[in-house]
């Protein structure tokens, strides 16, 4: 695959998307989860989501239950979790797997283009970011303890 808009992925709702939706934008895909530490950080990828949208930027939220089953619900849960709790507005898909041999396509493609600490291709915990610049290809991994604002200059300097 050469780039992310070759993927596609199920909404949070259940609809087949294609990646290809958000061509030519600065993307933000993080793996998510509703009873982490790092859950907080979903105040801080909506106010990246609020600040610069407007500007062609989207975070794209995929929920793992793989890190001490703390993504336990369904689809409607979370969805209500992360609307009610926190306001998301940006995009969020179904429940996938980050690791492993049912390890989604398109986070399989995200760590060979962005390899964590010391070089491992594994997501070492929710939260980890990748950030993807309006050609679809990868800049840059982010671990779990990178907050949201911290990113936002890596960001703006992919919109100007």
């Amino acid at each position: 695959m050469g780039s992310i808009y070759d993927f596609h992925a199920r909404d949070i709702a259940g609809h087949d998307r294609s990646l290809a939706e958000w061509r030519e934008q600065v993307l933000l895909v993080v793996n998510v989860a509703s009873q982490c530490g790092f859950t907080p950080q979903y105040e801080g990828l909506q106010s990246l989501q609020d600040d610069l949208g407007a500007q062609g930027f989207s975070v794209l939220g995929f929920p793992c239950d793989q890190f001490g089953h703390q993504e336990p619900g369904d689809e409607a849960a979370i969805e209500a979790f992360c609307s009610t709790r926190f306001g998301v507005s940006f995009p969020m898909f179904s429940k996938i797997a980050v690791n492993g041999h049912r390890a989604d396509p398109l986070f399989r493609w995200l760590k060979g283009q962005a390899r964590g600490v010391l070089g491992s291709r594994a997501i070492k915990w929710n939260f980890t970011k990748f950030l993807v610049d309006r050609e679809g290809q990868v800049l840059r991994r982010y671990a779990p303890t990178a907050k949201p604002a911290q990113l936002r200059a890596d960001i703006e300097a992919l919109l100007a």
